[in-house]
């Protein structure tokens, strides 16, 4: 095991993207997502995502050259086409064109269609709340759950996330995955050869698997059973049927170089939280004050802004197997 600081991390991601193909301004942008990741402790959306990235630059699954474009539809809609590249670069040109159209409109949106791996969907909407905005963000990812009492996958995981200023109690941060646990867990068992808990996922006959091969062939167990079926469905619709892109049932997948772009989508939205007068970010504080002050309660968010401060500090934890592999990728 190694610990490798930010800027350290950072040249290792850069450098890697680069010998696979990548334009300097892609390899930063990735770098900056998976650093972020790391840094609010989830691994499995940072270094452990080089492999299948690198992968898929080398095979043109992922244009690693992709410039994506932006054009405005209404005062306050954005149309983003990440152009079958890495979906962080499309989400910067998103997050540079909100804020203005937000504050004017008092709400605007960015639909990103032929996009890729959002990454941790926290720190997107984080970005956002840092500009004094509530940001959500509603991502679509290949298919991994099927409708409840199916057994034939339609829907990704598809995260869901929410993030409002609170003034100096810092943002309020809500990050969901509409599965039991993100598929990025499941990723890293595998890496590691390690079994999963019972419970996270199913095979393909639809039992209940600890192995995490079995898992990423078969389906995600949803959160809230029903429910996060439902909501799956709703975020496929809001992210592929009106942005254009593909259904998760379309999509390739995320984690190899085989087959065309994943194609998938990302909605995002911004909202001026003064937009109905009053004092809304102070009312946010409140509430956040509550939660922070009640014995055994967290604020959503809290946890990896202490982990953010905590990784800074030390570094970052990568094995010797995956810094060898990604020191290996474009060799």
């Amino acid at each position: 095991m190694k610990l490798l600081g930010v800027a350290e991390a950072t040249t290792l991601i850069v450098e890697t993207l680069a010998r696979c193909g990548a334009s300097e301004a892609n390899a930063g942008s990735v770098a900056r997502a998976l650093i972020a990741a790391e840094l609010a402790g989830q691994s499995g959306h940072g270094l452990r995502r080089m492999p299948s990235y690198c992968a898929q630059a080398l095979s043109g699954k992922v244009d690693a050259k992709a410039i994506p474009t932006i054009e405005r539809k209404r005062p306050g809609a954005f149309a983003v086409d990440a152009a079958n590249g890495f979906a962080y670069p499309a989400i910067d040109l998103a997050l540079e064109n909100l804020p203005e159209a937000a504050t004017l409109q008092g709400i605007a949106m960015a639909g990103i269609r032929r996009s890729h791996h959002c990454g941790v969907a926290g720190t997107i909407v984080e970005r956002l709340a840092e500009k004094n905005l509530v940001g959500i963000l509603f991502a679509n990812a290949p298919s991994a759950m099927a409708p409840w009492g199916g057994k034939t996958p339609l829907y990704g995981t598809d995260p869901i996330a929410f993030a409002a200023p609170a003034g100096e109690h810092g943002p309020v941060v809500v990050d969901i995955s509409l599965s039991k646990v993100a598929r990025g867990k499941i990723m890293a068992a595998k890496q590691q050869d390690i079994a999963i808990p019972e419970g996270w996922a199913l095979d393909r006959e639809g039992n209940p698997t600890t192995d995490a091969q079995a898992a990423l062939d078969g389906t995600m167990v949803p959160m809230g059973d029903a429910k996060g079926t439902a909501l799956a469905l709703m975020v496929e619709m809001l992210c592929a049927g009106l942005t254009g892109a593909n259904y998760g049932y379309e999509a390739t997948s995320f984690f190899d170089g085989e087959g065309a772009a994943p194609g998938t989508g990302q909605l995002i939205i911004a909202i001026d939280p003064e937009v109905f007068g009053g004092s809304a970010v102070s009312r946010f504080a409140v509430l956040a004050g509550l939660i922070d002050a009640m014995p055994g309660a967290r604020v959503p968010g809290r946890r990896r802004q202490s982990l953010k401060a905590e990784i800074m500090q030390k570094g970052i934890s990568i094995d010797d197997d995956l810094l060898a592999q990604i020191s290996a990728l474009g060799q």
